[in-house]
């Protein structure tokens, strides 16, 4: 049976819908798993955040509703689930976001959904809240919407049209890991076509360049292996211009309980959480680092390493690589050496422009991420 809030306020109806949105990743989260999922003091809806630049800010965060009639087995929102349920109007969210907004508290908007009654009545909810904000009450700042899976054409361009920024979770690599589950979605049609007509939408020299299209992978809830999760995480960036690619770890006990009794899914839920790490890890080398999918390195059952990070097991398995002369390296080359970031490979290209670099002591303070680069370098 589920269980149905009692004439919820505003507030109460926040503190339920935020608390249920935080498995949709909005921006960057940091490796400290606490520090990515905090909240702010005002209520869980206050959602501090990474921007792509490096910096900070502050999103209203928040499902517009928790009613939901898809299966998925590693939600905690799917149909079969008790718990409270309850949504927020288009009217009610837009008055509530302003009202924060005008406050300074937040800088913009993130907003998802479950699933009521149908993809495009939901979608309906968040396009209206867009609009009103738009139109009615001229905000021209930062919106991001949720695009709901099976959601029509039309019903994605309006998304588009209205948003910041768009994101349709992929969820899984691959129809038969989603096969697992969930019984209601179809892999092709729901999520992989509308991520398709998204990056159509979205490309460079159309009306809606401007918009960013992101997406998530739920890890370790379908038994995907990494090795296939980065295959799709190469074509994503390669072939549909994905701006960003999150990852969140299958939380054991919130999903069915078929998915718990798996023997071949760790019981650790900190090596859950060092896997979703090992993953942003090679997001980043493949966004910031120049490398390809096929240049990560996975053990014989398609696992990253949990001990090490990407780059540095790369390296450990390219020792015709190393040492680099730092001094002649391109840029490429140094950014594949373990402890050397983008800000001091470009600080070492500026530097020995003008004068020889002669050890680590003239890139930078050395400290131990700089010196775990040293054994890779010659001078």
């Amino acid at each position: 049976m589920i269980g149905i809030v009692a004439k919820p306020d505003t507030r109460d109806k926040l503190e339920i819908l935020s608390s249920d949105a935080q498995y949709d990743l909005a921006c960057a989260c940091g490796t400290n798993r606490e520090e990515g999922r905090r909240r702010g003091q005002d209520g869980r809806w206050i959602y501090p955040v990474t921007l792509p630049d490096g910096g900070r800010s502050v999103l209203f965060k928040s499902l517009i509703s928790n009613v939901c009639t898809n299966d998925c087995k590693y939600c905690p929102l799917r149909e079969q689930q008790d718990i409270r349920r309850c949504s927020l109007s288009p009217e009610e969210t837009a008055r509530v976001f302003l009202d924060y907004y005008r406050r300074k508290k937040v800088f913009g908007l993130f907003l998802s959904s479950g699933v009521i009654g149908s993809p495009d009545a939901t979608m309906d909810r968040l396009t209206t809240t867009a609009r009103l904000l738009r139109r009615r009450h001229g905000f021209k700042g930062y919106i991001h919407l949720k695009v709901i899976p099976g959601s029509s054409a039309a019903a994605i361009e309006e998304a588009v049209s209205l948003a910041s920024a768009v994101s349709l979770n992929i969820e899984t690599p691959g129809h038969k890991h989603l096969a697992m589950l969930s019984s209601r979605k179809n892999y092709i049609r729901d999520i992989i076509e509308p991520i398709k007509l998204i990056s159509r939408l979205t490309a460079r020299g159309t009306r809606f360049a401007r918009v960013k299209q992101t997406t998530q992978f739920i890890v370790g809830a379908a038994g995907e292996s990494d090795a296939e999760i980065v295959k799709y995480m190469g074509g994503l960036y390669d072939r549909l211009r994905m701006q960003r690619i999150y990852f969140s770890a299958y939380q054991r006990g919130v999903g069915d309980a078929s998915l718990d009794s798996d023997p071949t899914k760790s019981s650790d839920p900190t090596q859950a959480f060092v896997r979703e790490h090992r993953l942003y890890q090679v997001d980043f080398l493949l966004r910031k680092y120049g490398f390809k999918d096929a240049d990560i390195v996975f053990d014989p059952r398609g696992r990253l390493s949990l001990d090490a990070d990407p780059k540095e097991v790369w390296a450990r398995n390219h020792p015709e690589v190393f040492p680099l002369d730092v001094n002649r390296a391109s840029r490429l080359e140094l950014l594949r050496v373990p402890g050397l970031g983008p800000l001091t490979v470009d600080r070492i290209v500026s530097q020995r422009a003008t004068r020889r670099i002669r050890g680590l002591e003239d890139i930078g303070r050395v400290g131990a991420r700089l010196a775990k680069a040293r054994s890779y370098l010659m001078f």
